[in-house]
């Protein structure tokens, strides 16, 4: 029997996995209260708004993807904000920028996070408004011990909150420095502003649809999109050094609700794993399943030695090149044949017994790739001192943990399933606006300020995000939910948990425990878009005579603290028994599975 952390979690009734142990809890009372599995994500993520407000915020973005009971059809749910319409690159160079900042009012979307959870409340939960915000008022309202890193992160920006952010030093440095960890703490500003969403829903009547559109309109058209407008519109200094104001408008949140997608599949020995769309960076995923299937080598799906490990980060390597040529919302990617076996073929055939540290973008149907400029020889440097207000706050380069996104899953005993990454809004990401009690996110950054790019900054589309749910189906029937945390990592760190679970037999715990690493031989999505070519970061649990051959290979090998890389969670449902399962990270002492 193979040791792991923690056992994992089986049972009938419901299961619930995500990366703080009290949206985990409360996500179980509502499945408990006899909410289905949808109505329990939605209070799961309000309350992460809350107790994990470094790692995302109620202006922050959620796409997620589900399967109900009556219809097992995945379905994704799209809650990515676009680009306000006044984010052109034309404005961006008359400020003389050549990348959007990676903090600040002007790197923000249109929030896209409450309207999402409200969408799915409205077509798929049971319950009301008022019953699924309870627990996030309360832990806003009357406090919760903060977990260690949020403080943390708050003395990192403390300068930054002091000197430029007002507003978020009111809020975060109360007692003239960060919270400790475990330090009890509110927010009183964002418990009125939930408040004020139910007392909006309760005035709409009785009925519980007309209830949640009238907490839709409040947020999009009322009270809050009224303070956002007031407050994007202030200049405040941003990772460029300079001050700017934003851009996002009252008539950018009206204009724009969450949507519901179909997502893109890919049948895979014997499952069929669904993504969101090429807006997202989800598909990744998806060809570098299939290129591994084209190598026709078994010892390429074990992500513990190194044939395995160098296959699967070559591939990887393959697949981030072709998203940085031809992923965004644009409707042009060439989804076939990006997943066809032939152009899978094509690309195994570039992987070689030496690791590549070239970035090669393929030619789907003869089609040439373009780059964007930024990244040329210069821009592959190692990047020096980063503002810690900028990017994603995730696994750096190097392994050390500066915090993450956030993952829930939910299953519950009917058989309805959900997969959700929320993120985006953190604490850090821009000056609180004091009414509301949360910023405005910061995933503008992820566009490019050069015409003709699949990602390049239009008003009115989404940035290609990094954030990745996954839901694994079999024989038609949902079995699988999980995600994780890691801004680029995000779809490398479950790569090695699906090869794991589905090809190496392991059972859900066991594949999260295990060794993690990841490639930072990719364009990074966030600010200030670095490139390490040839870098594999790797946990140092792994075996070192498998470390020193993929040093052989090629491979800069980093090492990293030996429980530092994945954050993964993942829910299970066996339709042939009812039997339900979860497990969660152990990383970080915080992710937490419960179900019965």
């Amino acid at each position: 029997m193979t040791f792991t952390t923690r056992p994992t979690l089986r049972g009938t009734f419901g299961m619930v996995s995500s990366t703080h142990w009290l949206a985990s809890q409360s996500a179980m009372g509502v499945l408990e209260r006899g909410g289905n599995a949808f109505d329990a994500a939605v209070a799961a993520g309000f309350v992460l708004h809350v107790v994990e407000p470094h790692l995302n915020g109620p202006a922050g973005e959620v796409p997620a993807i589900l399967a109900t009971a009556d219809d097992p059809t995945p379905r994704v749910l799209c809650g990515q904000g676009p680009a306000p319409a006044g984010a052109t690159v034309a404005h961006f160079r008359s400020l003389g920028l050549d990348l959007v900042p990676g903090s600040g009012p002007l790197a923000a979307v249109v929030p896209g996070a409450v309207d999402a959870w409200l969408l799915l409340l409205r077509d798929h939960g049971t319950r009301s408004l008022a019953e699924v915000l309870e627990p996030a008022i309360g832990y806003a309202a009357a406090g919760h011990p903060l977990v260690g890193a949020a403080g943390q992160t708050v003395e990192r920006v403390r300068s930054l909150f002091t000197e430029h952010w007002p507003t978020s030093a009111e809020l975060w440095l109360r007692h003239g420095r960060a919270p400790a960890a475990g330090e009890m703490v509110t927010n009183p500003a964002y418990a009125r502003t939930l408040r004020r969403l139910v007392d909006a829903a309760g005035a709409a009547g009785a009925d519980r649809e007309a209830q949640i559109e009238a907490a839709r309109r409040a947020w999009r058209e009322g009270f809050v999109a009224e303070a956002i407008d007031r407050f994007s519109r202030l200049p405040f200094r941003d990772s460029s050094g300079r001050s700017h104001a934003g851009l996002v408008t009252g008539a950018d949140l009206a204009g724009w609700s969450a949507t519901w997608e179909e997502p893109v599949r890919l049948d895979w020995r014997g499952h069929t794993v669904a993504k969101t769309g090429f807006w997202g960076q989800g598909p990744v995923l998806l060809q570098t399943l299939s290129v591994l299937d084209a190598l026709d080598d078994p010892r390429a799906l074990d992500p513990s030695t190194v044939d395995g490990i160098h296959a699967q980060a070559e591939a990887l390597k393959l697949a981030f090149a072709d998203r940085e040529a031809w992923y965004g919302d644009t409707g042009g990617a060439p989804a076939a044949t990006l997943l066809s076996p032939a152009y899978s073929r094509e690309r195994a055939a570039l992987i070689g017994a030496r690791a590549s540290t070239a970035l090669r973008p393929g030619s789907p149907a003869g089609a040439p790739p373009r780059l964007p400029a930024h990244l040329n020889a210069d821009s592959a440097r190692r990047a020096g001192p980063q503002d810690p207000s900028t990017g994603e706050p995730t696994v750096r380069a190097d392994g050390v943990t500066r915090g993450d996104t956030c993952h829930v899953d939910v299953v519950d005993r009917w058989g309805n399933i959900i997969s959700a990454t929320p993120s985006g809004g953190w604490l850090q990401s821009s000056p609180t606006i004091p009414e509301l009690g949360f910023p405005l996110g910061s995933r503008l950054q992820m566009c490019w300020l050069e015409e003709g790019l699949a990602s390049t900054l239009t008003p009115g589309r989404r940035p290609r995000t990094t954030l990745s749910p996954t839901l694994v189906l079999r024989d038609g029937e949902p079995v699988l939910a999980c995600g994780t945390p890691g801004g680029d990592q995000q779809d490398q760190w479950q790569l090695l948990f699906l090869l794991r679970h589905l090809v190496g037999g392991q059972e859900l715990q066991e594949a999260i425990d295990a060794p993690a690493w990841h490639t930072t031989s990719l364009p990074a999505s966030f600010y200030p878009r670095e490139v390490e070519p040839g870098v594999l970061v790797v946990e140092d649990r792994l075996d070192p005579d498998v470390l020193a051959a993929l040093g052989a290979r090629g491979h800069t090998v980093r090492r990293s603290d030996p429980w530092s890389l994945g954050r993964l969670c993942a829910v299970a449902r066996d339709p042939r028994t009812g039997v339900l399962s979860a497990a969660a990270n152990p990383r970080g002492a915080q992710g937490y599975a419960t179900g019965r």
